[in-house]
């Protein structure tokens, strides 16, 4: 059997059912995660306070606020590895999670396996984004090890998707990147996000380049085709 490389990670499940947590630990744990479980958005965020985690796996409706906000929050500050559970499975409620700095979403009902399989994938992306080698020549400073980015000086306040989608296309320099090939590289083969998800992310990414280099229109729109940075 292949070793877990992430064996060890520390991962918080954010959870008020206790059924559903408990089926979640079991799996977790039986793959080697440390697994820290809370049932309230307050003592989450005292838990990330106390000791960072590798991972967050995030409810979003819980007693004490909602899930969509902490994330929100939690990601104007980090770069944190966050996972949605999400009860209703409305495309709504997915779109938003992403948009609000989700890195992906598992939807209720699931599997105990499809769960770790989404969790071992966000952090492999997390730890192979720190080897990506950096790209030069261009308005554009990568910080591999912090996995951020800055244009033109000032730094990008990315998501981790964001920023593993910018880095992609900055690796691939005026070439045309497919959404399939966006979905691989970024989100991992395992998981079920769709082109509608590559579209969302690139238009919140291209807001937040806009917002610092108005004059730098530099990702291309393919028409059925995909899409590329043009920096010449």
């Amino acid at each position: 059997m292949q070793a877990n490389a992430s064996a060890g990670a520390r991962v918080l499940l954010v959870e008020d059912d206790p059924a559903i947590a408990r089926s979640a630990i079991y799996a977790l744990e039986r793959e080697g995660y440390a697994v820290t479980h809370s049932v309230l958005l307050r003592d989450a965020a005292q838990q990330i306070e106390r000791e960072l985690p590798e991972a967050v796996i995030l409810d979003i409706g819980l007693p004490d606020g909602s899930g969509l906000e902490f994330c929100r929050d939690l990601r104007a500050r980090s770069t944190l590895p966050i996972l949605i559970l999400s009860a209703h499975g409305e495309e709504i409620d997915r779109i938003l999670g992403l948009e609000l700095g989700a890195d992906d979403y598992v939807t209720k009902p699931f599997s105990p396996r499809e769960l770790v399989a989404r969790v071992r994938g966000l952090l492999r992306r997390s730890r192979l984004a720190g080897a990506i080698p950096a790209p030069s020549h261009h308005p554009f400073a990568v910080d591999r090890p912090g996995q951020r980015i800055a244009l033109q000086g000032v730094q990008l306040a990315l998501t981790r998707l964001e920023f593993l989608l910018l880095l992609d296309l900055l690796e691939h320099k005026g070439r045309i990147r497919s959404r399939a090939s966006l979905l691989e590289a970024v989100w991992g083969a395992d998981s079920d996000s769709t082109d509608r998800t590559v579209d969302t992310h690139v238009k919140t990414l291209r807001a937040k380049l806009q917002e610092v280099a108005p004059e730098l229109d530099c990702i291309a729109t393919h028409r059925n085709m995909g899409y590329s940075i043009q920096l010449d």
